[in-house]
């Protein structure tokens, strides 16, 4: 993938990642967050992140959109989108930034408030340093 220009419909995988973010469990924190990941295809799955009481075994909205693109045989991508209402923009936390390095590669990734604040980089400007298959 070239470093240049952000591909087309960021702003409509970010549409369906916000109301992904409308069916997220949480209800413990409150803190709802909605992902979309573009397959190479074009093929978008979604993710919202599902808490529990035990908070340890909660799942991020990123993580469930690789989880359930990798089931259903999906395996190459392009951008995934991030929403949530915070007072900054919200990135991948660290697992997250892992599990979308090793499943999705240097993808696009385009983050957005609820209050159309937005920034789009690339997974490598994320996790410069990421821990791989070429580690082991």
């Amino acid at each position: 993938m070239s470093r240049g220009k952000p591909p087309a419909g960021l702003r409509e995988m970010a549409r369906v990642a916000r109301e992904a973010r409308e069916r997220a469990h949480a209800p413990y924190s409150k803190f709802k967050v909605g992902a979309a990941l573009r397959s190479s295809a074009g093929e978008i799955v979604t993710g919202c992140n599902v808490e529990n009481a035990s908070y340890g075994l909660t799942l991020c909205a990123e993580r469930v959109a690789v989880f359930k693109a990798v089931s259903e045989g999906i395996l190459a991508f392009d951008a995934v989108a991030v929403v949530a209402d915070s007072p900054r923009l919200a990135p991948p936390c660290g697992p997250c930034r892992q599990i979308l390095w090793e499943f999705c590669g240097d993808v696009w990734v385009h983050l957005e408030d609820l209050k159309g604040h937005r920034r789009t980089l690339r997974m490598r400007d994320l996790l410069p340093y990421p821990f791989d298959d070429r580690n082991l």
